[in-house]
């Protein structure tokens, strides 16, 4: 069976394109203040999926090893370059449908403003709930297609698709919003048990963030976020949830594993950046490159 399609920034200048001097402050430090507020300070392992560059990896510094995972190869070389120094982070290229990681390994999982390119939920939390260890915590955001905003134009018949439906709503290619009881639906069924909700981004309007400085509106926002318990009209929703209580914690010495087979493989030596993980199930015998401190697993290697 194909995995879903993946939306794939390689190459692209997301970072200085949509967050550095595009008037997004704002939106960033609300953002961690929602995460702030949901996410343990101190663990053993996190892993953040779909950490592009590495804007949020100074949130992190509280974990003993942090892993930003992220399909773009060149967008992970990016935070690499700001956050390579330090022993806790490792970085991952790979496909989130076929995450490289054992059973139980990770305390916290955060995953922001990614979700709204899947296009199979179900699937991803599968493996989310595969890679989670029994009890710890998935910080999950995503875009709400029940936004104030969306209703005002629903109502108005500027749209088409109602923000009350159901299903999540494709609104350009690969890019999709999301029903919050839908999430919480699809996240039960996973096996994750849906927590404290916050609403974010309430004052994402240009007008405003043109004559009112961003560190005012995200002390507004975070007054505001709490009332996610009640209701979620913003744009923006944040969601503490619980790992699944099935299964067993990994074996602190088990790391990654094959996406092919989910077979357990070998991590490199000590100190090594460069080398070649090699899958030990004969029926499989998958190989996948670490170069310059990169675990690449988006293309399986042979010979």
């Amino acid at each position: 069976m194909a995995s879903p399609p993946v939306c794939d920034y390689e190459g692209s200048d997301y970072r200085t394109r949509f967050w550095e001097g595009q008037g997004r402050d704002y939106e960033d430090l609300a953002e961690r203040t929602a995460l702030g507020r949901l996410l343990p300070p101190t663990g053993d392992t996190l892993i953040e999926i779909g950490a592009g560059f590495g804007r949020l990896a100074n949130e992190y510094l509280g974990y003993q090893t942090v892993v930003l995972f992220d399909y773009s190869r060149s967008l992970l070389r990016e935070a690499q370059a700001h956050w390579g120094h330090d022993p806790r982070f490792i970085f991952v290229a790979g496909n989130w449908y076929e995450l490289p990681f054992v059973n139980g390994r990770f305390d916290t999982i955060v995953q922001i403003r990614t979700l709204h390119h899947a296009a199979d939920v179900p699937a991803l939390l599968s493996q989310l709930a595969h890679i989670a260890r029994p009890g710890g915590d998935y910080i999950l955001e995503f875009a709400n297609k029940q936004n104030l905003k969306a209703i005002l134009r629903y109502a108005l018949k500027r749209q088409d698709w109602s923000p009350f439906a159901l299903e999540p709503v494709e609104f350009a290619a690969l890019n999709f919003d999301f029903h919050p009881r839908w999430i919480r639906q699809q996240l039960t069924r996973a096996g994750f048990r849906p927590g404290r909700t916050l609403t974010v981004s309430h004052f994402r309007l240009p007008v405003l963030k043109r004559f009112v400085p961003a560190s005012l509106l995200a002390w507004l926002d975070g007054l505001a976020q709490p009332t996610g318990r009640w209701w979620q009209l913003a744009p923006s929703v944040f969601v503490h949830n619980r790992h699944p209580l099935y299964g067993d914690p990994a074996a602190p010495d088990k790391f990654f594993a094959c996406p092919t087979c989910r077979t357990p493989i070998a991590d490199l030596p000590h100190g090594e950046k460069n080398g070649r993980l090699r899958c030990i199930n004969p029926d499989c015998g998958a190989i996948w490159l670490v170069e310059d401190g990169l675990y690449d697993f988006k293309q399986a290697q042979t010979g």
